[in-house]
């Protein structure tokens, strides 16, 4: 390639530029390009306007790059200025230019010094510039201003990081002379995602601000923090010299005066200056392109062999063929499929932050609404005892049994898991309504076809339906085949488990002259219920063990938004200190229906409440009740 091909290099990356921004598509080409980075007021407008020998960017207070502006300088014969949204249309008063340039960012960010990524395209043709394109970056900030989200720094780092991060971008790290360079932002921001400096160019700036006495001579000698491309120094106009509108022409000559005059940079000269760093970016950019061609050619023709082989499968493609539409229906049933079991088994691409859905709302009914379902249920203990004493009699007759005889067992547990029935039925009931919201959840894709979504409803719902019908029917038969494998018995097995539950609880009855309620952070094992400072578990406040302890409900006082139940010892003594019940407070009913499921699993149960699935299947507390019955 000749040197007329390498002076072609650049503008043949701007008409890719230009084309992809056109169409309004994104360009995953990753084109060389050169971003310029820098902190409010580090002077890279004023670089650019070096470049270009005019005025034409927008300045104030604050941030006033607010969109990515992507400057392409074209050497011409004659000078003016055209906009890609703008095309046809060319500016020769570079006033205009900034006007239009404030109007366009307005139009998409407002004027409330919002930001955006999406970019604006000017074209500068004039005989006082080398090929280059540039990407002028909105400077970065620390502090929100006006009406600016209170994020701004951290959106405009994100808006940064997707230009500088590509291995195809140079980035022109702009830095003022008068601040420590290690506290660079620009630096910074390159040195995480260029680590070694291969893709950053530094440049200085406000060389002639700095405190007399002091000078950059390390820094631009590339001694202090090293770079592989060096540093470039220069002086821009001040804010007085723009206000008096200084000649750009004049202010150069300024410039190059300065570094001839000035004894630290003296030797440094000729490798100082606008017009040494506007040549240099020339022929960087040039070498980068060259450099990464190969590469860039490669990932081009494969993305046309694929778009290829794409509208070849359209070449003879007939909006009325029913095996298109067929395969169609296919596809949108199977993406249906896909989608419904992702929700279900919890792998699916957007996760909801508001609340429980599919899958793990339905492991939350099974985990915590239906064991809380089965200690609600409560047993007349004096009725239990005589209806034990008179199946007892009724089996023996008037026979005198020495044991109790087995058919009385049977008798009182078919009884007595009858009333199983209620909670598991609802629980099934539960877990029904969660499976047809997620099927309308997985339909909204369908929406465009609403014949087709109200089929796909109606058929799963159907199935759904049916299988309802075979769980509860198969209840009946498992409460009488399988008694000793009763959902209930296989719930209270939790009791095993060493830590059961950990969550931030309020302990609500503090009194205020010890400090008022307090949150805290609560470990519950099959043990203990335990809770410390904060969630390391480093420092333990207390330690309650569950023997003797109920839970109580406590009623939500009209003064407090939280809600809250208590724990008790049922030998009436201290639970916590000089506190006779220990008043715990969550956010949500929710919290409180889920920890008192979680105490449930540790023995901890309601007031005033003996659990069925308890008396049923544990043959020590039976044989209390035989034998007292017996005794009597």
């Amino acid at each position: 390639m000749g040197n007329r091909g390498m002076e072609e290099l650049i503008p043949l990356v701007n008409k890719l530029q230009d084309a992809f921004s056109s169409i309004g598509q994104a360009c995953n080409l990753d084109l060389p390009q050169i971003a310029v980075v820098g902190g409010q007021s580090a002077g890279k407008s004023s670089v650019l306007e070096n470049f270009v020998g005019r005025d034409f960017l927008p300045r104030g207070s604050g941030i006033v790059t607010r969109r990515p502006l992507v400057l392409q300088l074209i050497s011409a014969t004659a000078e003016w200025a055209e906009f890609l949204h703008c095309k046809g249309k060319k500016f020769t008063d570079f006033d205009e230019v900034r006007q239009e340039i404030e109007a366009e960012t307005d139009r998409v960010t407002g004027a409330n010094k919002g930001i955006s990524p999406v970019p604006i395209n000017l074209r500068v043709y004039s005989p006082h510039v080398l090929n280059l394109t540039l990407i002028d970056l909105p400077g970065i900030t620390k502090v929100p201003v006006g009406d600016q989200p209170a994020d701004i720094e951290q959106q405009i780092r994100d808006m940064i990081m997707q230009f500088i991060t590509r291995e195809s971008c140079l980035i022109l790290a702009v830095t003022p002379a008068n601040s420590d360079l290690a506290n660079s932002d620009a630096l910074k921001l390159s040195k995480d995602v260029d680590p070694q400096g291969l893709r950053t160019i530094g440049v200085i700036t406000k060389l002639d601000l700095m405190d007399e006495g002091t000078d950059a001579r390390d820094v631009l000698e590339n001694k202090l923090l090293p770079l592989r491309r060096g540093y470039i120094g220069v002086v821009n106009r001040s804010q007085k010299d723009i206000d008096g509108k200084k000649d750009i022409k004049a202010a150069l000559e300024a410039e190059r005066k300065f570094f001839l005059s000035h004894p630290a940079y003296r030797h440094l000269a000729d490798k100082m200056g606008t017009p040494r760093l506007q040549k240099v970016l020339n022929q960087q950019l040039t070498n980068h392109i060259r450099d990464t061609l190969p590469a860039f050619r490669s990932k081009l023709q494969s993305q046309l062999l694929a778009l290829d082989k794409e509208a070849e499968e359209y070449r003879g493609y007939r909006p009325d063929d029913p095996s298109r539409k067929t395969k169609q229906l296919l596809q949108m049933v199977q993406q249906f499929s896909v989608d419904f079991d992702k929700r279900i088994e919890g792998s699916g691409d957007q996760v909801d932050t508001v609340e429980l859905s599919g899958g793990a709302k339905i492991n939350r009914i099974f985990h915590e609404r239906f064991p809380f379902e089965l200690v609600k249920m409560e047993c007349d203990e004096k009725e239990m005892r005589r209806e034990i004493s008179y199946a007892i009699k009724n089996i023996h007759g008037i026979r005198t049994g020495l044991f109790t005889p087995d058919m009385a067992f049977e008798a009182i547990v078919k009884k007595q898991i009858v009333k199983l029935k209620g909670p598991c039925v609802k629980c099934v009931d539960m877990v029904i309504q969660e499976l047809i919201n997620t099927v309308r959840q997985c339909s909204n894709k369908l929406e465009c076809y609403p014949m087709l979504r109200e089929e796909t409803e109606r058929i799963v719902t159907a199935h759904i339906r049916d299988r309802e019908s075979r769980a509860k029917d198969q209840y009946s038969h498992l409460c009488i085949q399988n008694r000793q494998q009763q959902p209930a018995d296989l719930h209270l097995h939790y009791i095993t488990m060493n830590v059961i539950r950990k969550g931030w609880l309020t302990i609500n009855n503090i009194s205020i002259m010890k400090g008022g309620a307090k949150e805290y952070w609560f470990v519950l094992t099959a043990e203990s219920l335990s809770w410390f400072k904060d969630d390391e578990e480093k420092e333990k406040k207390y330690m309650l063990p569950l023997d003797n302890l109920k839970v109580r409900d406590v009623e939500k006082s009209f003064m407090s938004s939280k809600h809250i139940f208590c724990i008790f010892n049922t030998e009436s003594r201290n639970v916590y200190k000089d506190n006779r019940t220990l008043e715990l407070a969550c956010d949500s009913q929710d919290d409180v229906d889920s920890w008192k499921s979680s105490l449930l699993r540790a023995g901890v149960y309601p007031e005033k409440t003996v659990t069925v699935s308890r008396l049923i299947y544990s043959p020590f507390l039976c044989k209390r009740f035989y034998s007292s019955v017996s005794a009597g």
